[in-house]
Order: structure tokens, then sequence, then C-alpha cells
């Protein structure tokens, strides 16, 4: 009977470890972790590629941003099929070497006329520039939705909007605002230096 115990124990020590090391392969980021290892990455694995169902679970995660009055102005078009992807890459002038392995690039616009408005009037001075705030923060969440799930972005502001529009249909009632590269880092970049955050921060 004894033996039948200890045997019994030590199923438990060999067995529960593989079990919870399974589950712990799952197991995400914390916030913080999130926040401190999330990088501009300039060069990505090119044998790691990024399902199109990832990248559903990813954007759906924008959809928590907020956005004045819930009008949810920013949009989205993602290239990752070889021919768009390709395409694309002759749009982001210098930045096309380092994203050449990067397997999907998103452009984000947004929706002039909705965010910071008012019965089809400007609230305040702001105007259209509360649709670039709102689309900031969607990218915002982006970018840290991706860096939860193991994923890594360059957001660029160098590129060619009117061959984007073209090539994407977008309509003329959206500014295109940024492409945004997402795949698997290659490498392991050093952190910035930060500036002190009394340089940012008034406190009164």
């Amino acid at each position: 009977m004894k033996k039948l115990i200890v045997l019994s124990i030590l199923a438990v020590v060999f067995v529960l470890p593989g079990c919870s090391q399974s589950n712990s392969s799952k197991t995400s980021l914390s916030f913080d972790e999130v926040l401190t290892s999330r990088r501009s990455i300039r060069s990505y694995d090119p044998s790691k590629k990024i399902s199109e169902a990832e990248v559903r679970e990813l954007l759906k995660s924008t959809q928590e941003a907020p956005s004045w009055a819930n009008q949810q102005p920013s949009k989205y078009y993602v290239a990752i099929s070889q021919e768009k992807l390709a395409a694309v890459q002759d749009m982001v002038g210098g930045n096309k070497e380092r994203i050449k392995d990067a397997p999907v690039l998103i452009v984000s616009t947004y929706e002039r006329g909705k965010s910071g408005f008012f019965q089809g009037r400007p609230s305040n001075e702001i105007g259209d520039g509360w649709g670039a705030y709102d689309n900031g923060l969607s990218n915002c969440y982006l970018v840290l939705k991706a860096r939860a799930m193991g994923f890594d972005t360059l957001i660029m502001g160098m590129r060619n909007a009117d061959d984007l529009r073209r090539l994407f249909n977008i309509p003329d009632n959206e500014t295109v605002m940024a492409v945004i590269a997402l795949g698997y880092r290659k490498g392991d970049p050093r952190q910035p230096l930060h500036r002190p955050l009394d340089d940012m921060v008034k406190f009164y």
C-alpha cells in the first residue's frame, strides 16, 4: 500500500510539471512587460509568418480604443499577399529594406469629418486633428496587442499616400496616416534612452 502511494505521488510530481509547461508556453506577457519590451523593429525574421486569423484577432483590439463620441474613424488596409506586400514595400521610401521580410503591412487611415465634429461642424479649433488623435490611439492598441501576441511592429510615416490610395481603393474622405509593419523581430534591439519624466510632466 505504501509503495502504491509513493508511486502515485511520483506520478503527480512528474506529470503536473509537463502539463503546466504546456500551458505556460501560451502564457501572455504582463502589461508592464508588453510596454517595456515593445520596440520599433527594423529587421524581421523571414522564416516566421503570420496568418490572416491572427491579424484579425490583432485588429479586433483596435475596436476597444477610445474615440471621439465613439465615432471610430480608423480604418485598416492589410497587405498579406505577396503581390500586395511587394507593392507596398515600394511605397515606404527608405524603410523598404528594413521591412522587406515583414509578413504583413498594414495601412492606417481615418475618416475625416467624424471625430471632433458635431452636426457637421468642428467642435473646437482642432477639427480633424481629433481624427488623427483617435487614429493614434487605435494604432497604440494595435502595437501593444501585437507585442502581447509575440509580434513586433514599425510605424512608418514615410509613405506615398497617393499610391497607397490607388492600390487599396481608399476613399477620398479618408486621410492616409501610416504604414505599420508586422512580423517577428530578428535579433533583440537595445532599449532607447528616455527623457527624464520631469521634462514631460508638471504637477500643480
